[in-house]
């Protein structure tokens, strides 16, 4: 098993990707875009940073990248595919997931732990928590407000695609503690398969002990048991 990372011209947590799985014992690689995806993947990451240095719209020219094409037939075939931050802009872009990913409502680049309640406890992405669980993740993005119209959000929670939101220490979610203005607080969703999901917050960056909270395992686990 070999889970690719994707790098793109501007991505920089390729390497805390590639790290944060290693410390789990998964097996990880950093793909350059234009080398195509290896043979032997069976995970994809795309991951944070700020692929072509957000030109246009954040993530929208990686993912015309064409190893796209590559990655949306994976997802196709039931590859685990995980966007995060600016992974998460291109998934959108590309239309793994719905929705997009822009400016956050205080039009400032925001860098923070935050809390999020899981959602759904039952896809692979999340089965190392209970539903209603509360974890502690890392925030780093100026474009990180998730945006739908309200009938594909309304879709969204009705197929219970939504996997996380922002929330305080108890769960309570609401304007107060949505870092960005997030519609309903959305943090991360699921495309139309369960082995697809993106987030704006980075589960890599509390995945190793010595450097703070390790909430965020779980979500990079579903990448083995995705498989």
């Amino acid at each position: 098993m070999t889970v690719s990372i994707i790098r793109f011209g501007g991505s920089n947590c390729d390497r805390d990707a590639e790290r944060a799985l290693e410390h789990l014992g998964i097996d990880a690689e950093i793909v350059w875009h234009e080398d195509g995806l290896p043979a032997d993947t069976t995970g994809i990451v795309l991951p944070g940073g700020f692929s072509y240095g957000d030109y246009l719209r954040a993530g929208a020219m990686a993912a015309r990248s064409p190893i796209m094409e590559e990655v949306r037939e994976a997802a196709r075939e039931g590859v685990p595919v995980l966007g995060v931050c600016n992974g998460a802009q291109i998934g959108c872009e590309s239309g793994l997931t719905e929705g997009a990913f822009t400016t956050n409502e205080s039009a400032r680049f925001q860098c923070e732990h935050v809390y999020l309640r899981v959602e759904r406890a039952d896809t692979p992405w999340t089965e190392a928590y209970e539903e209603g669980e509360v974890i502690e993740v890392p925030i780093a993005h100026g474009e990180g407000r998730y945006e739908v119209d309200d009938d594909r959000l309304a879709e969204l929670e009705d197929d219970d695609r939504v996997l996380f939101r922002y929330c305080d220490e108890n769960g309570e979610t609401g304007p107060d503690v949505n870092p960005n203005g997030s519609k309903h607080n959305v943090a991360g969703v699921l495309g139309d398969r369960e082995a697809v999901a993106v987030l704006m917050p980075h589960p890599e960056r509390a995945t190793l002990p010595d450097v703070g909270p390790t909430d965020g395992q779980g979500v990079l686990e579903g990448l083995e048991k995705n498989a």
